[in-house]
């Protein structure tokens, strides 16, 4: 009787296989870009996480701008720098996912009423800060600044919270994927240096322009609050975000 010649396994075979397992730093070319995409989402979550906390203390300011006008002023400024950094990132998710990117495919595109609301939220915020900016150097004079502001303000506000509403719930896990606890659990994505690197340099460039903007604040003193404008845009905003809730929980 004979027996049958088992089948030899070539040396090192488990070695090498587990070798050409796909792992986030040395995957497929198609994990690569997925993981490209989600590097893109971290970066947007941690700018945005930055232009909210901003947001926030400028919106306060407003309601006293008699004796917050130079906090005012200055936080304007930095927020430019972050809100490039968004912009950028936002602006290439969108680039890629309309070029048809597969990676980018994947992942989908916003929700509709955030698809919808984008150019309002993007020229709403690059004209509040604009003017805001334009207005610091020349003074309380140009009545045509002022009116932009206060529009773009308001525009802004409402787009700004209902963004916030959709996203600021997978904000904290996408940080802490980089930064946090849940890192050891989260896909290994590279570029987590870079994403911070980035966000640090928008708020660099804003300190900067906050800093130049220093020597116009004193014609802004005795500035009046714009106590009844922020009621207007937060009523306005809260009944936005109230109606894009109940939007989302019915699915539509």
């Amino acid at each position: 009787m004979t027996t049958r010649p088992e089948p030899t396994q070539p040396p090192n075979s488990r070695s090498s296989a587990r070798r050409e397992q796909p792992t986030p730093r040395t995957g497929t070319p198609e994990q690569a870009a997925d993981f490209g995409v989600v590097g893109n989402e971290r970066l947007t979550a941690l700018a945005g996480a930055v232009v909210l906390v901003l947001s926030v203390i400028e919106l306060i300011t407003i309601a006293a701008l008699t004796n917050l006008i130079a906090m005012h002023i200055i936080v304007g400024a930095l927020l430019a720098g972050p809100v490039a950094v968004k912009m950028a990132s936002t602006g290439w998710r969108f680039v890629r996912y309309y070029t048809r990117s597969p990676a980018y495919r994947r992942k989908g595109p916003p929700r509709l009423i955030l698809r919808v609301l984008a150019p309002l939220l993007v020229v709403s915020t690059v004209g509040v800060i604009v003017s805001g900016i334009a207005l610091a150097i020349t003074g309380p004079a140009p009545q045509i600044l002022i009116v932009t502001h206060v529009i773009s303000f308001l525009v802004w506000t409402v787009t700004l919270v209902i963004h916030v509403t959709v996203y600021l719930p997978k904000v904290p896990r996408l940080i802490t994927d980089d930064w946090g606890r849940r890192r050891a659990a989260a896909p290994e994505v590279k570029g987590r240096n870079w994403r911070l690197s980035g966000n640090l340099l928008g708020l660099a460039i804003g300190a900067l322009a906050g800093v130049l903007l220093l020597p116009t604040i004193p014609a802004w003193r005795g500035a009046e609050n714009g106590t009844k404008f922020l009621i207007v845009a937060v009523i306005t905003a809260l009944i936005g975000a109230a109606v894009t809730r109940l939007n989302i929980r019915t699915g539509s």
